[in-house]
């Protein structure tokens, strides 16, 4: 993977990446990768990320038939151990 230096990086705007990468849960790194996305116009809005995943997860070959298992019945099944 190609790595990034910016030399003579504004110390404030570092500490608003910095700021914004804890709040969001990220590391700096990829709080500045969000950030340009969003300034080149390349980040999938929610709404679309959601459409995809759920479109790849029905797209898959399940058999109409399946079973969906009982997640509860599992749980209980542990906790009885």
């Amino acid at each position: 993977m190609p790595l990034l230096q910016v030399r003579d990086f504004p110390e404030d705007i570092y500490g608003e990446i910095t700021f914004e990468a804890h709040r969001q849960n990220r590391t700096i790194a990829q709080q500045t990768i969000v950030l340009i996305k969003k300034g080149l116009g390349e980040e999938m809005p929610n709404k679309e990320r959601r459409k995809l995943a759920i479109e790849s997860t029905f797209s898959r070959n399940i058999p109409r038939d399946a079973k969906i298992a009982d997640y509860v019945k599992f749980v209980r099944e542990d906790r009885e151990r």
